[in-house]
């Protein structure tokens, strides 16, 4: 048995190396502007910074989380983080995009590596119900402070060192964190390893990168473009494949009769509806918070603290809860208080809204995101046998990073279409067509050609463009926002009917007293 101090001590290790992948995922996004500036990066080089790291990371975490399985937790982990952080501080030495996505590319191999293993760790460690849903509900809560943290650390660091420093910070970070892994967490291998399954992994690390490769071009190429349906079909294809080698192997990667137990399958459907809203919600409130209310980049990642508090809190809450009254309860509650706050912001939004409501909404938007996700995890990682945790893990995250990349694709196009779309009858009829076409590519270069004017001393016209803009912004969020909550809304009614509410319970060994059944330790307790 583990002593408490070192299952303390293993807790925070692996809280921590879940932080530094989670971080990542939004630590970059605020240094995109200068990045242009400064490495003159185009508009697509800038999307590939963000979108080289994705792709790898989903298309590697199911194989990452498979061979973590076959050869090791702990050393896939340490391995990861290694990965992870010598390419971020070689990152920092990038004098060109090309070489800046190339090591974002190598940072997503890192990630996927870690971010399953940290799981697989936590539910091996900590084996009873109880301990297992307050050991994922802080690894929850570690996930929303990170995610939410980073505009800070980032707006933070810009403010007063050199775009490097985004990179150079995580590569001492993650040397810290192997230490203490090498230190706290000790080796989980399978006691009888499993076969690889050569089929399963490539077949599934083409189909996850291929499906994301796809939804992060198709805002760009149009949703019913040929390349964007050749590419869902050629996923869709790929899927089958994987399901069908999965099903003649004689040791699969991930055993696909676990998506019939609706404690896994729900409970998955349930976190990529959470994610879609989560990086959809960011993806919105930061362009609003810079661009209508006028915030710095450190600004508005302080002025969303609110959801990263209220995530935490309703993360480490609502795997408690999920314990005593069940996980449909808090799950389909989580769901419900995010469309509540969709519709909520949705009906309110506008450049004068005051920040204390906004606040509130916030608290309202994190503490469904944390009822949510946690315990939807708790459900997946508890109808996943203990040889497959790492692939069990794997689908989890795969379903965060699919639904979180789903929703700024989808979201971000809705918006895109009708914020160009109101511009379209806005916009001051004389403007030249050159300024037209770049206020239509962004609320912030619609700010640009609105600056330009106002520095040439036409202040009239400089407002004609800025109210156009506001209106046309505030229309596309608006209507962004339902369709967000209506997707909750869906995930509310799926977890509402297929999510069961407690895990099954565990038979009465015929050689114990029919008074006496073991908990899920393995001890017995009196009924």
């Amino acid at each position: 048995m583990i002593r408490t101090t070192s299952r303390a001590l293993l807790l925070v290790a692996l809280l921590l190396a879940s932080f530094l992948i989670n971080l990542d995922t939004t630590l970059v996004n605020v240094a995109l502007p200068t990045l242009s500036r400064e490495l003159g990066a185009s508009n697509t080089q800038l999307q590939w910074v963000v979108d080289a790291y994705n792709l790898v990371f989903a298309a590697l975490l199911l194989t990452s989380g498979s061979l973590s399985d076959r050869f090791g937790r702990k050393g896939m982990l340490m391995t990861g983080l290694l990965v992870f952080g010598a390419a971020s501080f070689t990152g920092g030495y990038a004098d060109s995009s090309a070489q800046l996505i190339a090591t974002r590319a190598v940072m997503g191999l890192g990630a996927a590596m870690v971010f399953p293993a940290t799981l697989a760790l936590l539910t091996g460690a900590f084996t009873s119900r109880k301990e297992r849903a307050l050991s994922i509900g802080l690894w929850g809560a570690t996930a929303g402070i990170a995610i939410a943290l980073g505009p800070i650390v980032g707006g933070f660091l810009l403010e007063h060192f050199s775009w490097s420093s985004i990179f150079y910070v995580l590569g001492p970070m993650s040397a810290l964190v192997v230490v203490l892994v090498a230190l706290c967490v000790p080796a989980a291998r399978n006691p009888v390893p499993r076969r690889l399954d050569p089929a399963g992994l490539v077949l599934s690390s083409g189909f996850m990168g291929l499906l994301v490769y796809t939804i992060i071009e198709a805002p760009n190429r149009g949703w019913a473009s040929p390349a964007s349906l050749g590419g869902f079909a050629g996923a869709l294809v790929l899927l089958i494949a994987f399901l069908v080698a999965e099903r003649r192997a004689t040791e699969p990667m991930l055993d696909v009769r676990l998506f019939k137990d609706m404690r896994f399958s729900a409970a998955s459907a349930s976190v990529t509806i959470a994610y879609f809203t989560l990086l959809g919600f960011i993806f919105l409130i930061t362009q609003y918070f810079q661009f209508v209310r006028g915030y710095s980049p450190l600004s508005a990642g302080v002025h969303l603290l609110p959801v990263a508090l209220s995530v935490a809190i309703g993360s480490t809450l609502g795997t408690r809860l999920a314990v005593r009254v069940g996980t449909k309860l808090i799950v389909t509650a989580g769901l419900a208080l995010q469309a509540l706050f969709y519709f909520w912001f949705a009906g309110d939004v506008s450049p004068t809204l005051s920040y204390e409501v906004i606040a509130v909404q916030m608290v309202v938007y994190g503490l469904g995101m944390g009822l949510t996700s946690a315990p939807a995890t708790e459900s997946i990682m508890g109808a996943v046998a203990a040889d497959q945790a790492g692939v069990g893990s794997a689908v989890n995250d795969s379903t965060r990073l699919l639904g979180g990349t789903l929703g700024v694709a989808v979201i971000g196009s809705i918006y895109a279409t009708l914020y160009s779309s109101r511009l379209d009858d806005a916009l001051p009829a004389w403007l030249s067509p050159q300024l037209a076409s770049l206020a239509h590519e962004s609320v912030g270069a619609a700010s640009e050609v609105a600056g330009h004017f106002a520095a040439q001393g036409r202040p009239a016209l400089a407002e004609a463009v800025h109210h156009a803009a506001i209106g046309a912004f505030d229309h596309g969020l608006s209507i962004a926002c339902v369709v967000a909550g209506l997707v909750a809304v869906a995930g509310t009614l799926l977890a509402a009917v297929f999510l069961p509410a407690q895990p099954p319970q565990q038979p009465v060994p015929a050689h114990l007293p029919p008074h006496r059944m073991p908990d899920e330790t393995g001890a017995t307790r009196s009924l």
